[in-house]
């Protein structure tokens, strides 16, 4: 017996042994990507990279997963790294913290990946996951917006040109067809959007209290989306099982 036991009563010996071999990169290891790495770790993938260039906000303390009073003003890939050793301490973690670009692109090798999660929020890094992706041949998947909606019974797993109604699946498709991708595997809603009650007492660009020194200040940024714990953390572990059933095999 060990602490995978019960995952291998369901996929069985041999899926396992593909799960521990198996190298995952998951940019982006908030909302989203925190519940994604959460899963696959306690279902038995154990070579981790992990992409992320933020810092822990209080803020984050509603939705993910390794946000807590205690972890506030940490970089999140030391945070992640840490929660991943303490399930499972056998496991390989490479840490990058940085935010993907086409401009830092280069500093990663996408030929050492089985499987690459594509959890960031910038049109221009996902689409640059992807060309990457396809040029080295690894599987990647890709979270939509997940922002400003409250259902979390609304996501679908679909190709990209199956996709509808969601604003970013929208500018994606047109993008990577400009580029000529032919498909790509994404979770994302049909749920319309909703509009953010921003108020001066509840705006994090009027009252940002990220870390001194933390790029991408909340005050920086054009909008910000609302969100709860119940919706990101479902994409992600959505996200994780088609991983998990992928690399299996099952």
């Amino acid at each position: 017996m060990n602490q995978f036991s019960r995952s291998e009563l369901l996929l069985g010996a041999e899926a396992m042994d593909k799960l521990d071999k198996a190298r995952v990169a998951i940019f982006g290891v908030g909302g989203v990507g925190g519940y994604v790495v959460e899963a696959l770790v306690r279902c038995g993938i154990s070579r981790f990279d992990i992409i992320d260039d933020d810092k822990v906000c209080l803020t984050n303390l509603n939705r993910q997963i390794i946000a807590t009073r205690k972890t506030i003003g940490r970089y999140k890939v030391e945070v992640m790294r840490d929660r991943i050793l303490e399930i499972n301490p056998k496991a390989e973690v490479v840490m990058h913290q940085c935010f993907f670009t086409k401009e830092t692109a280069d500093q990663f090798d996408f030929s050492i990946y089985d499987y690459v999660v594509d959890a960031i929020d910038t049109v221009s890094g996902k689409i640059e996951l992807v060309l990457r992706c396809q040029e080295q041949n690894v599987p990647i998947i890709s979270c939509m917006g997940a922002g400003n909606k409250l259902d979390p019974t609304r996501f679908e797993v679909a190709d990209i040109y199956k996709t509808s109604v969601c604003p970013l699946a929208k500018v994606m498709r047109k993008e990577l067809s400009a580029r000529g991708v032919k498909k790509l595997k994404v979770v994302y809603s049909k749920e319309p959007a909703m509009k953010p009650k921003e108020e001066t007492s509840n705006s994090c660009k009027r009252n940002c209290i990220c870390p001194p020194g933390t790029d991408r200040k909340c005050t920086d940024k054009r909008q910000i989306p609302g969100s709860v714990s119940f919706l990101p953390s479902v994409a992600g572990l959505i996200i994780a099982g088609e991983v998990i059933k992928d690399i299996a095999g099952v």
